[in-house]
């Protein structure tokens, strides 16, 4: 009997796996927000964050987890930013360390500012996860669109990112 429940939840286990692997969130379409934030940590969701800013489906970005050492203009330079756009449009912050900050410092940025949607921008297989994060922390009213950056994660990554995603919804346990 044992070796039957332990053969059930390692079928469950990897056809979770297998579903999370092969169905991973996607870029969103052209839709409006009050803002978009950028999670840190991987290409191309920066410049996802600017096409979204430039294309007016947002008029505010927060970038989540910036390095501190990163200042204001070393950033614009970087990503070809014209000043003006730094000053009206895009907050850097430097408060998140992990996923869960992540989320903590989108919720305050938030809320000072009364939005009522956000775009979300990270990796398609650290969206999920974020999204999660974010559900906890931001109020049921505020409307939240996936946008998956495009990657082609290795096993590696989608395996761990896979178990921090089951780690994290089992309540009261922590997972960066």
């Amino acid at each position: 009997m044992l070796r039957r429940i332990l053969s059930l939840i390692l079928i469950a286990w990897a056809a979770g796996f297998i579903l999370f692997a092969i169905s991973l969130p996607q870029p969103a379409a052209a839709q409006r927000t009050d803002a978009v934030v950028v999670l840190t940590g991987g290409a191309g969701r920066i410049e996802r964050g600017l096409e979204v800013l430039h294309n007016g489906w947002a008029r505010q970005m927060l970038v989540s987890g910036v390095d501190p050492q990163v200042k204001p203009g070393e950033f614009a330079a970087q990503f070809k930013i014209a000043p003006a756009a730094m000053k009206c449009c895009i907050t850097l912050g430097y408060r998140a360390f992990d996923t869960t900050s992540n989320a903590k410092e989108t919720a305050a940025w938030m809320e000072t500012r009364g939005y009522r949607s956000v775009r979300v921008v990270t990796s398609d297989w650290h969206l999920r996860r974020a999204r999660a994060e974010l559900a906890k922390v931001l109020p049921a009213k505020i409307t939240v669109v996936d946008d998956a950056v495009h990657t082609q994660p290795s096993l590696r990554i989608l395996m761990v990112e896979y178990h921090k995603l089951l780690f994290r919804s089992v309540p009261g346990l922590k997972a960066s």
